[in-house]
Formats: C-alpha cells, structure tokens, sequence
C-alpha cells in the first residue's frame, strides 16, 4: 500500500505558477456564462440550493433574449414563503469576472444526438479552448482574485489551458467541475449490479471526466477487472443516453455542477479536478483556509500505477 496523492495540500512547485490563497467568504457573488441545457440546468440547481452560500447569481448569454429569459424565469422559481433563494441577475460579457466564482459554461461545439461514438468530450476541445483562454486572458487583464471554474468539456483539459495561458490565476483559483457525475453514473451502476455494490461503500472516481477515467470499486478491497468494468460503462453512459435520442445534460449539470460547486463553497469533501503534478485531475477535495485539500488515501500498487498512467497521458494534451 502506499499513499495517494502524496501530498494532502495542493502547492504547485511550478514557479510559472502562483499558489496564491482563495479569500474564504460566508456567501459569494456566482457569475455563470452560457445558458445552454447545462448552463441553464446548473442555474435552476444553483438557485434552488444556494441560498446558504450564494449571495447573488448574475447570468450572462451572448444571444438575444437568452439573459432575459433565464432572469425572468429563475426569479420566479420561489417557495411558499418567498424566501431563501439567492436573487438572479442579468450581467454582461464586460463585467463577467466582476465576482467571487465564475462558472465557465461556453461551448462553441456540442456534439448533436446523432453522435453515439469516439470521445465526444475530447470532439470539442480545439473549438472551446480558444474560448477559455479569452477569459482567462480576461482574468489576467482584470486582476481576477476569484474563483475560475470551468464546466465545458473536456473539463480537465481546458482548466490546464486557463492556468497556463492566464499568465495570473493560481493553482487554487482555477478549478474544474466534471468528475462529480462520473462518481454518480458508478453509483447509478453499482446499484444496478450487486457486482459493484462495494463502490457505494468506499469506491471513488479519479482523473478525467472521460477518456482516462479511473474507477476503484473499493479503496480497501480493490478489484482491478471489476473496477475496469464499472468504469467503462460509467465512461460511456452519455453514449447510452445518446443512443436513445437525448443529450446528456442533466445528470452533468446538477451532479458536477451545482451541487459540486455548492459542496466546494461550504468546504465539504466533494468531487472536482485541481492542479497536481502538472495537469489538472479529478479527486475528492475539499476548501479550507489553509488551500485545497485533496482526500489522501493509501491505495494498493496496482490503482496507483494506474492512476500514474492517466497522469502521464493528461501530460500529452497540450
């Protein structure tokens, strides 16, 4: 056995990158752009459970009337009472980053239901990249002191893309939201199939929300052809839905999205990708004042080889 991740703290030894401190607030202003079927899934999430957290949500969508719509729409999404809810804001693309977490949820590319094959994740990275980096040349411009969170796929990939090309963000400010449903499709499975019944005891994800995904079944009671197997049917679930006529946008908005994010702002354990080694990689973690912490479990020689190996193969996407 032997302990993974070494360290529990996340510190970059990189010096081209910062490792400047997040600012810990009791609420945050949460600024979200692109009101696509995700981004306007993860706002109903976000406005419906981050009252606790969320001092405002301001929306932002460079199509006509797309702002409008969700603002009028989620201000009147209330409870009996009327309270509880964070108000919805419409804001513009110059004054995005005018807040403490930002949710990039623009995609130039998504792959329409007749895809039902490849990576379609890895589909879209030449086209969203470009995108990502703007805003995080934007961050630089601005002194951006907030929180980067980057929900477009590939999740992992873009998030390395925004830390490198802002040239100012630090390791604790950027982070990624995509390996949350990949724990969630594991445990939809593992309920399925008493095979895999031990992942909804002590199983966990790792790495990439896709192509290079690891899944244990158990952390104490690691069985490699198992876990292979549960994490290739947890890889290729939005295939399944595709298959049947419907993209998979639901599960990804509210399982990686909003209660994510929302776990990440309380400071609970939660599922998200941060910088370790050189690339940005899914595990549970959590917020505190000292940085991010990142759950550090001793796992058998033959899980963390393999988790070295999708390491090593994030390290190839430039």
């Amino acid at each position: 056995m032997e302990y993974f991740p070494y360290n529990s703290i996340i510190i970059s030894e990189d010096e081209r990158f910062s490792n400047r401190p997040l600012v810990r607030k009791d609420k945050y202003r949460v600024h979200l752009l692109a009101l696509g079927d995700v981004g306007s899934t993860l706002a109903i999430g976000l406005r419906l459970l981050g009252g606790d957290v969320i001092s405002t949500l301001g929306v932002c969508d460079l199509r006509e009337g797309v702002p409008q719509r969700w603002e009028f729409e989620l201000n009147q999404i209330a409870a009996p009472d009327g309270g509880g809810f964070p108000d919805v804001e419409i804001v513009d693309a110059a004054h995005i980053l005018d807040c403490d977490v930002f949710l990039f949820c623009a995609s130039r590319f998504v792959p329409d239901t007749a895809v039902k094959s490849g990576d379609v994740r890895m589909a879209q990275y030449e086209l969203n990249r470009p995108l990502a980096v703007s805003y995080a040349r934007m961050a630089r411009e601005k002194g951006f002191q907030g929180m980067f969170c980057v929900v477009s796929d590939p999740v992992d990939q873009l998030c390395r893309a925004v830390l490198s090309e802002s040239q100012w963000l630090s390791v604790n400010q950027v982070r990624g939201f995509g390996l949350g449903v990949m724990n969630a499709r594991a445990r939809y499975y593992a309920g399925k199939d008493s095979r895999f019944r031990t992942y909804l005891a002590d199983g966990r994800a790792f790495g990439p929300h896709g192509e290079g995904l690891v899944i244990a079944n158990s952390v104490s009671h690691y069985d490699g052809k198992l876990s292979e197997e549960l994490a290739e049917l947890t890889k290729h679930a939005n295939l399944q839905m595709r298959e049947l006529g419907y993209k998979p946008y639901v599960a990804p908005a509210l399982s990686s999205g909003a209660l994510s994010v929302l776990a990440c702002l309380r400071g609970e354990w939660h599922y998200s990708s941060v910088f370790m080694d050189g690339v940005f990689f899914g595990i549970r973690n959590r917020l505190t004042a000292g940085g991010c912490e990142v759950e550090r479990l001793a796992l058998p020689e033959e899980l963390t080889a393999r988790l070295r190996e999708t390491t090593e193969e994030l390290k190839k996407v430039e």
